[in-house]
C-alpha cells in the first residue's frame, strides 16, 4: 500500500492516514522512554567501591628509591591500584627492608611476601633456565627479547620454569644494550682479561673466567669502594645514567662499549602463584596489563636518561668512550658458547628454553640485518 501520493495537478503531496499512525507511535514511545538514563552521561559515572581489597607487599632486589628500577616498582603499584579501582593495594619495599635483596625469590615462593621485582638471572642457582629470561651474552636485544617473550613462546616457557617454584612471572622493563664497563687498564685484546678482577655476574662472569679473569660478586652499594681500593680492577653496571650517579668516572680511566654481556637485560615482577591463581580473572588481567606498561616505560626512560648522561660524561667529565675490538668480541663470543653448554648440562628444561631462545634469535637476526642494522648504519643521521 502506498502511503504517499504525488498529485501533479495540485502540485502537492497527499499523505495517507497510515503515515500519521506511524508518527503518533514514535512520539508515544519517545515520551514513555524519556531522557537517556544518567548512567550514560559522560559526567555521571559513579565509582563503585570494591567489596574486597587486597593489601600486598612487594620486595625488590634494588636499593630503596633506586633510579628507574625502583621507580617502576612504585609506578607498577600505582597502575595496578588505578586499574583495579583500588582493589589491589601494593606497598613497595627496597632490597633489605623486608628481606635481603637476593632472598626475594624464596620469600615470594613460600608466601611470606606476595610479590617481588628483580631480574631472573639472580635465580640461576635455583634453575639454570632462569637466566635466559634476563640476559645472555651476545644474545637478543630488548626488541628481539620482548618479541620472543610476547609472541615467540618465551613467556610460556618462563611460566613453566617458575611454576615449580610456586611463582608467576611478568615482564617488568628492559635496559636496552648496556655499556661494557669501567676499567683501570686498557683492553686491546682478549688476553688483557687475563688476571683481571671484575664485577660481572651471570653467564658473563663465566665467560670472563674462561678468558682468564676472575668474576667477583659485589653488591651495588660496594662497587665504588671496591673499585677505588683495588679489590676489583673493573666493573660493569648498566649505562651512562646509573654509571654517572655512581661516580665511576672519578675512579676508573677507561669506559668501554658495547655491553656484550648484557645486550638487553629483561626485568621482572613475580607473584606467588597460589595467590595469583585465586584472584578473579579481571584482577589477573590488571596485573598483566600493568606489567606491559612497565615494559614500555623502563626502556623509554633508560633511552632518555642514558642519552642525557652520556653527553655529560663526554662533554663535562671528558670521558673517552672506547670500543672493544672485533677480535676481542669474537673471542668472548666463542667462550660464551662454551659457557652456555656447560651451564645447561643435562638439565632438560634449560635445553628446551635455550633451543627456543636460540631458534628465535637466529630468525630475528636475519630480519634485523636488513632493517635495524641498516637503519643505524645508513639511515640514522650521524
Amino acid at each position: 500500500m502506498k502511503q504517499i501520493i504525488f498529485n501533479r495537478k495540485a502540485k502537492s503531496i497527499q499523505i495517507q492516514p497510515v503515515y500519521y499512525l506511524l508518527v503518533s507511535m514514535v512520539c508515544l514511545l519517545s515520551s514513555c522512554l524519556g531522557d537517556p538514563p544518567g548512567s550514560v552521561k559522560s559526567t555521571s559515572y559513579d565509582v563503585t567501591k570494591p567489596s574486597q581489597v587486597f593489601h600486598w607487599k612487594m620486595t625488590t632486589t634494588w636499593p630503596p628509591n633506586f633510579p628507574v628500577l625502583g621507580e617502576v616498582a612504585e609506578k607498577y603499584a600505582m597502575w595496578v591500584d588505578e586499574a583495579s579501582n583500588g582493589q589491589i593495594k601494593i606497598k613497595v619495599y627496597g632490597g633489605g627492608e623486608l628481606v635481603p635483596a637476593l632472598e626475594a625469590f624464596d620469600a615470594v615462593s613460600n608466601g611470606t611476601i606476595e610479590m617481588g621485582c628483580g631480574a631472573s638471572y639472580y635465580w640461576a642457582g635455583k634453575t639454570p633456565a632462569a637466566q635466559f629470561f634476563a640476559a645472555v651474552p651476545f644474545g637478543m636485544n630488548s626488541q628481539q627479547l620482548t618479541s620472543w617473550l610476547e609472541t615467540g613462546g618465551g613467556y610460556e616457557l618462563w611460566k613453566k620454569t617458575y611454576a615449580k617454584f610456586n611463582l608467576v612471572p611478568f615482564i617488568g622493563g628492559n635496559t636496552g644494550v648496556q655499556m661494557g664497563g669501567w676499567f683501570n687498564k686498557e683492553i686491546n685484546s682478549v688476553s688483557d682479561f687475563n688476571g683481571l678482577k671484575m664485577r660481572l655476574p651471570g653467564i658473563g662472569g663465566n665467560v670472563l673466567e674462561k678468558a682468564g679473569g676472575a668474576a667477583i660478586l659485589v653488591s651495588g652499594g660496594e662497587i665504588y669502594t671496591s673499585l677505588e681500593r683495588g679489590v676489583i680492577d673493573a666493573t660493569e653496571w648498566i649505562g651512562p645514567y646509573h654509571d654517572y650517579k655512581m661516580g665511576f668516572h672519578k675512579i676508573a680511566k677507561y669506559y668501554y662499549s658495547p655491553g656484550w654481556h648484557e645486550p638487553g637485560t629483561q626485568f621482572e615482577f613475580f607473584i606467588n602463584k597460589q595467590l595469583h591463581d585465586a584472584l578473579p580473572p579481571h584482577l589477573q588481567a590488571v596485573l598483566m596489563s600493568a606489567s606491559k606498561q612497565a615494559q614500555v616505560w623502563v626502556l623509554a626512560e633508560f633511552d632518555k636518561q642514558n642519552a642525557i648522561f652520556l653527553d655529560k660524561l663526554i662533554n663535562e667529565e671528558n670521558v673517552e668512550v672506547r670500543e672493544f675490538s672485533k677480535q676481542t668480541l669474537d673471542a668472548l663470543r666463542a667462550y660464551t658458547k662454551e659457557a652456555i653448554q656447560e651451564m645447561i648440562g643435562n638439565d632438560a628444561l634449560s635445553k628446551e628454553v635455550y633451543k627456543s631462545y636460540a631458534d628465535f634469535q637466529k630468525k630475528a637476526t636475519k630480519w634485523s640485518e636488513i632493517t635495524e642494522k641498516a637503519y643505524y648504519n645508513k639511515i640514522q643521521q650521524q
